[in-house]
């Protein structure tokens, strides 16, 4: 588990040269996570495509934003805009399943 910044670590931020390099480094660590979930995604086109299963499962889609609502909440975060974020992303992540399983765009 990645450790969250505290209060504190974020009040010591007293100037923006600081606060930009926070943010810097935060979105470094987003990406880096967001790489790892594309590698997740690409092993589980490899997966459907042995199971006969398509890019996009209406019910796992459901979840996952659910969880995002959760994990926002629990976090903090604003579910409305984790959801939001979540329901993009999925879009982005299915259709580069329905690439690799050779799916049409109209899926």
């Amino acid at each position: 588990m990645i450790a969250r910044m505290t209060d504190d670590d974020i009040a010591a931020l007293t100037d923006m040269t600081a606060l930009r390099a926070a943010i810097d480094a935060l979105d470094r660590r987003l990406a880096a996570m967001l790489a790892d979930r594309s590698r997740l995604i690409d092993r589980a086109a490899r997966i459907k495509a042995q199971a006969g299963l398509p890019a996009r499962i209406d019910w796992r889609v459901e979840e996952v934003a659910a969880n995002a609502r959760a994990n926002a909440a629990d976090a903090g975060l604003d579910p409305d805009l984790a959801e939001a974020l979540w329901r993009r992303m999925m879009d982005h992540f299915i259709a580069q399943e329905a690439r690799a399983l050779g799916e049409t765009d109209d899926c």
